[in-house]
């Protein structure tokens, strides 16, 4: 492991040292490349000898429908956030690492059932194994939002620390996948296509990185002008992109002026998690981001049940994941489906099984005889 970690340290100082420019584009885009391949082997080491252990997170059962992790660096006030907002208890001092395991609670916000994990502190050098911090950082990659939680009164390069930290794991904040095509083939070399006009990648560079993975034989197809970090997070494909809110906690202890400032960040929510001021606007932004889609079941001559919907995500949102979210043997007897609501035609519409719902939408299953 301590190989490793060295090997690591070595290309960043390397990467620091390069200029950057055209002539070491090609240079920069092996060394990142090489630096991702040690990173992941971090993540998951072979299981010869004494190797330190996988990347193993804390062992959270997943509960509710969906999961938000708490992550900021000792004693920026993670464990009160979660007191107040879900009435777990979470030990609470005005000392470094007070929380040493994941301390898992529960809001129920607008019928869900939303998971909120509080995860120990982060310390820097977290994603080269020190601390806890692999564990941390395994326990975020399975959330489905992330909220950073800093301090006001401490400098904001907090705030890159952490973003550094869980980049070096594979984690994209508030990213969408990149727009590129990637595909392995027999024969045939590195063909490399662009739709736009590319000023960060050549033949040249993509050529090396490839070769740094050992493929030698690909189609590669551009539609914006990609990175070569874009290029390895594809190659790699173990990327995972998820929305992350920056929570500054502590607010009653800034000027108006300063607080007017941080309102004008992207993805910010000031919060005195002690006082609880604005919990309310942080639950808000949190079901934002989690972008849920909550379904109403209509039970056969009878009113909808609006007590209790069926929590669908945005990306899973059709009939079909609405019956095997229910259970999972509903598929196989469905016939069709009466939807009212926002995606209905006419109320009712009567869909199939891949019709794609909306928020409050109100569905009634029909069975097969």
């Amino acid at each position: 492991m301590a190989t490793v970690m060295q090997k690591i340290k070595d290309i960043e100082d390397e990467m620091a040292r390069t200029q950057k420019n055209k002539a070491t584009a090609h240079h920069l885009g092996l060394l990142k490349a090489k630096l991702a391949k040690l990173r992941r082997e971090l993540l998951t080491p072979t299981s010869k000898g004494g190797g330190g252990g996988g990347g193993e997170g804390f062992d959270v059962t997943k509960s509710g429908d969906s999961r938000v992790g708490l992550v900021g660096f000792p004693s920026v006030g993670k464990s009160t956030l979660l007191n107040k907002l879900t009435g777990t208890f979470s030990e609470v001092a005005s000392y470094e690492f007070t929380t040493l395991t994941c301390i898992p609670g529960v809001i129920t916000y607008r019928g869900a059932k939303i998971q909120l994990l509080d995860l120990p502190g982060i310390i820097e050098g977290a994603k080269d194994g020190k601390g806890r911090g692999r564990q941390v950082i395994s326990t975020a990659r399975t959330c489905n939002c992330i909220l950073i939680v800093l301090d006001a009164i401490k400098p904001i390069t907090h705030k890159r620390l952490i973003e550094k930290e869980l980049e070096g794991f594979g984690i994209r904040l508030n990213k969408q996948p990149p727009n590129l095509t990637f595909r392995k083939k027999d024969k045939g070399g590195i063909n490399f296509t662009s739709t736009v006009t590319n000023t960060n990648l050549d033949l040249e560079t993509v050529k090396a990185i490839c070769s740094e993975y050992r493929i030698h034989n690909a189609d590669i197809t551009l539609r914006y002008d990609a990175t070569a970090d874009d290029l390895i997070d594809v190659i790699e494909g173990s990327r995972i992109y998820m929305p992350c809110i920056y929570v500054i906690n502590k607010i009653d202890q800034i000027t108006l002026e300063e607080l007017e400032i941080l309102d004008k960040l992207p993805h910010y929510c000031p919060v005195s998690a002690h006082l609880e001021w604005n919990l309310d606007g942080l639950l808000e932004k949190i079901w934002e981001y989690l972008n849920l889609t909550r379904i109403y079941t209509k039970p056969k001559g009878m009113n909808p049940d609006y007590e209790d919907p069926v929590i669908l995500s945005s990306k899973k949102r059709t009939v079909e994941d609405f019956c095997e979210r229910i259970h999972k043997d509903m598929v196989k007897q469905f016939k069709y489906a009466l939807v009212w609501g926002s995606s209905a035609k006419h109320k009712p519409q009567r869909v199939g099984k891949e019709h794609e719902l909306e928020d409050e939408d109100v569905v009634q299953i029909i069975k097969k005889v």
